[in-house]
């Protein structure tokens, strides 16, 4: 399979297992599965599964990574196989993994060493890891100590599973998600104002598990003044979000009940740097709250793009990285952000309404010849009860 980017062309090249490329598919599958698990938990470490086969096929044992800080998705592969098999089972078997084994010590010891412990003589991996301490020392340490790696077996699926730690490695700047919910007329509110519901309560479920899996949720002032929203998670279970919200004047009402829940520890309100201290700052830090000062542009906006690289460094907050965030935006702030190009996936839910003069989803883009609409890199459509989801990509994977 032919490499999607990152890796050098060698780390593609070695001895093909007798199934091929088809017959390490569903196993990759499985890894991507098992992957999964880890979202909205691992962050910022990438999402991670493993499967040891044995040469009949059966499966040896099983791993996800499942909680930053935690066991690697190898080592608790590796572990339960030992456990139910005994050693002697791992000596021909094959490691399957979607990322690259680790080579180096970070808040656990290196997976590769643990192959080559327990005398693995065949990993196949999904993709090599962008990280700067590793971009495909794993894979040739095992080869050099003679064990056969094949390299890009369903990598675009591996990638685009990790694309948020993808992208934060190579930018250093969250990877952004904007979320719009409008109707068949494309209009987020009837003229009124009044925008509950559009989409049905499939499409706010899975909106929600958004929110647990990602690692921030991001308003406008528009919003957060008009709506009051809550920005948890309450129809899935999960962890919930960093809430952010843009309050360039720091002039939101103190009442808004994103500075007062039982959440608002994990509230962050963007300020303009040369702004007055907000009425609400006291009682927000008191509640372990956080107000972050981002500078302002010429015409009297957030710098946004100085925002994202805030939030992918520490958020203002001493904390891990965000790597993901997800965007519910009104017109205002999602028309600034594809303006500035900053918008890397687009999720837009359209229901089958029709409310005529309303609340468009987005303001002038300056696009005056069809020829220069946005496009996305890949996209497809997804029915979610009632409505239909459109994912857009903006970049290639």
């Amino acid at each position: 399979m032919a490499p999607d980017g990152l890796a050098a062309p060698e780390l593609h090249r070695g001895s093909v297992t007798p199934a091929g490329d088809a017959g390490h598919e569903p196993w990759m599958t499985r890894c991507l599965d098992l992957a999964q698990t880890g979202a909205g938990t691992v962050s910022p470490n990438p999402m991670v599964g493993a499967v040891l086969v044995a040469p009949d096929a059966s499966v040896l044992g099983e791993g996800a990574h499942r909680a930053y800080g935690g066991p690697h998705a190898e080592a608790r592969a590796l572990q339960a196989a030992e456990q139910r098999h005994g050693r002697d089972a791992l000596r021909d078997a094959t490691l399957y993994v979607n990322l690259e084994p680790c080579s180096h010590h970070g808040k656990t010891p290196p997976c590769t060493g643990l192959i080559l412990e327990k005398g693995i003589p065949r990993v196949v991996v999904g993709t090599v890891d962008p990280f700067p301490q590793a971009q495909g020392r794993g894979i040739r340490q095992l080869r050099k100590q003679g064990v056969e790696v094949e390299v890009g077996i369903r990598e675009h699926a591996c990638r685009r599973l990790n694309e948020a730690f993808f992208h934060h490695v190579e930018t250093g700047r969250p990877l952004v998600t904007l979320k719009t919910a409008q109707t068949l007329d494309g209009c987020i509110a009837t003229r009124t104002g009044d925008s509950q519901w559009i989409t049905g309560e499939a499409a706010r479920t899975l909106v929600h598990r958004w929110r647990a899996e990602l690692d921030g949720v991001l308003v406008g002032r528009g919003t957060a003044a008009s709506d009051d929203p809550r920005l948890t998670v309450r129809h899935v279970d999960g962890p919930q979000p960093l809430r952010l919200v843009l309050d360039r004047t720091g002039s939101l009402s103190p009442d808004r009940t994103l500075f007062a829940d039982a959440h608002a520890t994990d509230t962050v309100a963007v300020v303009g740097d040369d702004r007055p201290r907000p009425d609400y700052a006291d009682e927000l830090t008191d509640r372990g709250g956080t107000i972050l000062r981002i500078p302002e542009t010429d015409d009297d906006h957030l710098d946004l793009d100085a925002l994202f690289r805030r939030l992918g460094t520490d958020a203002g907050r001493d904390a891990v990285p965000l790597q993901s965030l997800l965007v519910e935006a009104g017109p205002g702030l999602a028309t600034a952000l594809f303006r500035q190009d900053l918008v890397d996936r687009f999720f837009c839910f359209v229901a089958p309404k029709v409310v005529g003069n309303g609340t468009p989803a987005l303001r002038d883009l300056g696009v005056t010849e069809m020829d220069d609409a946005l496009t996305f890199a890949e996209q497809e459509w997804q029915t979610v009860g009632n409505d239909v989801l459109l994912r857009g990509y903006r970049r290639p994977v």
